[in-house]
């Protein structure tokens, strides 16, 4: 039998009665390490023991060292039989090497058995009077970036072996935490002649000079802290609730839908502007219609943030099958593309090019979606020949307005100017120029040169009203010079 026991967190008070009979008791001790307080008692009753610190230094990582040194117990028990593997704390409270230890017993027939012990965390919450039942989040300071911190519970990290590792845990808490959040450093706790607990402000953490591998650090529930997206959902329920706003609580999924296109407008004009500030602040903008939408959607009972993001999560992985599922290696984006609207064609389950057409959104701007219908008919070979094609098309299409201005067939008119700027996007389209931004630029620059047209009217006292239309052209002409 492999017996596995807990050194407890330090004082040789938490050692547990059964852990001291079965290291008196038995000649083949080995620890993980003889780095630990309790081990000085150990060697005051004169209890013989191997270590593996030695193993530390001839590895890379330490998921190579838990494994190494499972795989050596199994084989000294091979050879000596029954024996006993001890290791910091409780066996089972961040002990990689323990489980590693258990997966080999089982898969080998091994018996084990594990002894209760005290852990670090009792030790905590005696130091720190913690009551576990308000939550508590124990997270290994090596593991930290695959955890999700929640201000909400009280959270113990361990393992702050080194200053190093304490910058690594504070850049990790500084994303959910504000910087002068107050944290207790608690080193060699409840070791008598040892303990250190102090609080102290997040940013200083691997400042400690007392830094070693008995550091733990406690961030303690903050509610007010730094604001997360539970707390926008907080806000939303508010707003929407019984004493919340009567704007707010009258909004439906339609009243909410030029709002949802003025936000990305205004995210897109932030990106050309090359304005960070702004687009922190208009994304935010177009994330709280999305938590907007959600709130009305559960206040209806068919679907709630949960469902949103599940449903995005879902194809997102679906959709990049190269990345998630080890399929076919993508080597370009142009590849990840076709790829993309393969699966989305399967998805939505269409089965012509027309359907594919049909399922480009009529709420895109008419100008991008123009040039998606173009784009699907290209891909069946229905496309100009040439850019001399597409203006010549241009041309005829621009006739046909000519031909029928005059007329009061308003169904006519509107027919042929749809059909003059569909051919214009096509120009586009083949100059691979993006028709929005294009037409934007020349939005604002129609703007600066008649803010030129209303300064010059200005300086000479004349209304614009009262401009004639010769004279607003020639200031119209020496805008386009000073361009």
């Amino acid at each position: 039998m492999i017996k596995i026991v807990g050194l407890g967190p330090g004082a040789k008070e938490a050692l547990t009665v059964g852990t001291i009979i079965e290291l008196e008791n038995n000649k083949n001790i080995f620890l993980r390490t003889e780095k630990h307080p309790t081990v000085d008692y150990l060697e005051e009753k004169n209890i013989k023991f191997g270590t593996y610190d030695n193993v530390y230094e001839s590895m890379d990582s330490f998921d190579e060292v838990y494994l190494s040194i499972a795989n050596d117990l199994i084989e000294k028990h091979k050879k000596l039989g029954d024996l006993v593997y001890a290791v910091p704390g409780h066996p089972l409270v961040a002990e990689k090497s323990v489980f590693n230890l258990i997966n080999l017993c089982k898969k080998n027939n091994i018996e084990y058995k594990v002894m209760p012990a005290v852990s670090f965390i009792d030790a905590m919450m005696e130091a720190l009077m913690i009551d576990p039942i308000e939550g508590l989040k124990v997270i290994d300071a090596f593991d930290i970036n695959n955890q999700v911190l929640d201000k909400r519970i009280g959270t113990i990290i361990t393992q702050v072996y080194n200053p190093l590792i304490a910058s690594e845990v504070k850049l990790k808490l500084l994303e959910q935490y504000n910087d002068e959040t107050e944290i207790y450093f608690v080193r060699a706790a409840r070791i008598q002649g040892q303990e250190s607990i102090r609080v102290i402000p997040l940013f200083e953490l691997d400042m400690q000079e007392d830094i070693d591998y008995l550091t733990s650090i406690y961030i303690p529930k903050d509610l007010n802290n730094k604001r997360d997206f539970n707390d926008l959902l907080d806000i939303i329920e508010v707003l929407r609730g019984e004493n919340g706003c009567p704007w707010d609580r009258e909004q439906t999924h339609k009243s909410l839908e030029k709002a949802l296109v003025e936000e990305s407008y205004e995210v897109i004009d932030a990106i050309e502007k090359d304005d960070d500030n702004s687009l922190i602040e208009e994304l935010g903008d177009v994330l709280l219609q999305v938590v907007f939408h959600a709130s009305i959607g559960k206040e209806d009972g068919y679907f709630d943030i949960g469902d949103i993001i599940e449903g995005i999560c879902n194809k997102m992985i679906s959709r990049h099958p190269h990345v998630f599922r080890n399929s076919n290696k993508i080597d370009s984006s142009e590849e990840v593309i076709e790829k993309w609207e393969d699966l989305k064609k399967k998805e939505k389950g269409y089965e012509s090019l027309t359907e594919e057409m049909n399922g480009i959104t009529k709420g895109l701007p008419s100008l991008l979606r123009a040039h998606k219908i173009q784009q699907k008919a290209k891909k069946v070979g229905f496309d100009f020949e040439d850019l001399n094609s597409v203006i010549n098309k241009v041309k005829e299409e621009l006739e046909e307005v000519i031909d029928v201005y005059n007329t009061k067939n308003m169904e006519k008119i509107k027919e042929e100017v749809g059909d003059l700027l569909f051919s214009c996007v096509n120009v586009a389209r083949f100059l691979n120029i993006d028709e929005e931004i294009a037409l934007n630029f020349t939005a604002d620059k129609f703007i600066k040169r008649f803010d030129y047209i209303e300064r010059m009217a200005k300086e000479k006292g004349i209304k614009l009203v009262d401009m004639k239309l010769n004279e607003m052209d020639k200031l119209w002409v020496e805008s386009k010079k000073l361009d």
